[in-house]
């Protein structure tokens, strides 16, 4: 049975349904359903084997499903070619003509369409302005940055005007810096043109910073579809958690009416509908969201309705300007990193005693999970 993972009331552009790929007795791909409404930059998010380039390659058409169908429009299409697809692509490597110049380069995809000249130039001289790349119309690749060579690629899979662009890691051989310029610019390129972008990356910070909704995947599998706020607010599951952000995860004993237990101190939590007296539970905790107070301060500030407290060692500090962050080893021996509430003067140091809060509205749980869903990757 498959999951229909998206319930937008948008008009589906593309539709993916029951979609499986099988390299012999490998599932790359496992019953993958999926929605994704006109205009929107949808991310698909997760480690290297998880099936999120596979998917991105049977849409652009460079692989045929093993069984399912893909929509476009309402139109099949698993038998289309991908030259025929009305999809643009661009992968981390460039794959630029070096003998071409930048402007005939963005003009291959109108040249072998034998589009008139006069229109061929039109749409060149569109996409040079759009990707600001006026002044290098006529240098090669090779006199050429990284990220300048990428605005070609994006420019060149634009120039056809395709219904959709697809993106494989297009950025993950730049630096920090730049890559960080040209999210910005596929941000505001995305908002300009207004079409379906598909973006492939491993990247967490890439993706929150560039979709209005990620798919993160998991063994061929969508575990996690949503906003970036939704997924790492609310996470689905402890997969996600983990993946997405830094997570604390504390192993809780169900006790009943909202109540659980955690190295024999009982804590309150939002219990599940279905939880059950007893029941092991993993309560999961932002490090953002949980405070250190040495023993002096939480004595002078009383533990607020809704929150819990417990205590710990600190075993390291790290001093981050206008905070501190302190990793913690509970008597249990339960490790968490937590936010401390001040970071005027090192008020935390290894082997100190801290009391560790949090609000119970800020903590999930979860009622089932696997060792791997609590590790990242």
């Amino acid at each position: 049975m498959s999951a229909v993972l998206n319930e937008s009331t948008q008009r589906p552009l593309v539709s993916l349904r029951q979609l499986n790929k099988h390299y012999g007795n490998f599932t790359a791909v496992d019953n993958l359903s999926l929605e994704i409404p006109e205009g929107e930059f949808l991310t698909f998010l997760g480690s290297s084997g998880s099936g999120k380039s596979t998917t991105l390659s049977m849409l652009a058409g460079f692989e045929t499903p093993s069984s399912g169908e893909i929509l476009l429009g309402g139109r099949s299409l698993v038998n289309v070619p991908p030259h025929k697809r009305d999809i643009g692509m661009v992968f981390q490597r460039y794959s630029l003509f070096p003998h071409l110049s930048v402007r005939d380069n963005i003009g291959f995809p109108l040249a072998i369409r034998n589009l008139p000249q006069a229109e061929r130039n039109r749409r060149i001289d569109a996409m040079l302005k759009l990707v600001q790349l006026e002044p290098f119309a006529h240098r090669r690749p090779s006199q050429l940055s990284g990220g300048q060579q990428q605005r070609v690629a994006i420019a060149r899979a634009l120039v056809y005007e395709p219904s959709m662009l697809l993106m494989d890691e297009p950025l993950g051989a730049l630096d920090k810096k730049l890559r960080e310029e040209l999210q910005d610019e596929l941000r505001h390129l995305h908002r300009r043109l207004g079409l379906n972008i598909i973006y492939v990356t491993h990247d967490q910070e890439e993706a929150m910073r560039l979709s209005q909704r990620i798919a993160i995947f998991s063994h061929g599998k969508i575990v996690g579809l949503g906003t970036g706020y939704e997924l790492y607010q609310n996470p689905p599951n402890a997969f996600v958690a983990s993946f997405l952000g830094n997570s604390n995860f504390l192993a809780l004993t169900a006790q009943g009416n909202g109540v659980a237990s955690f190295e024999g101190q009982a804590l309150g939590i939002r219990s599940p509908a279905d939880v059950r007296a007893d029941q092991a539970l993993m309560l999961m905790i932002r490090p953002e969201k949980a405070l250190a107070l040495s023993p002096a301060q939480a004595a002078c500030t009383p533990l607020p309705p809704g929150w819990n407290e417990i205590s710990a060692k600190v075993t390291e500090v790290l001093f981050l300007g206008e905070s501190q962050t302190c990793s913690v080893i509970t008597p249990g021996g339960t490790t968490m990193n937590v936010k401390a509430l001040s970071a005027i003067g090192l008020a935390f140091v290894p082997g100190g005693e801290v009391r560790v809060r949090w609000a119970i509205a800020d903590a999930c749980v979860f009622t089932h999970w696997q060792a791997e869903d609590l590790k990242k990757g």
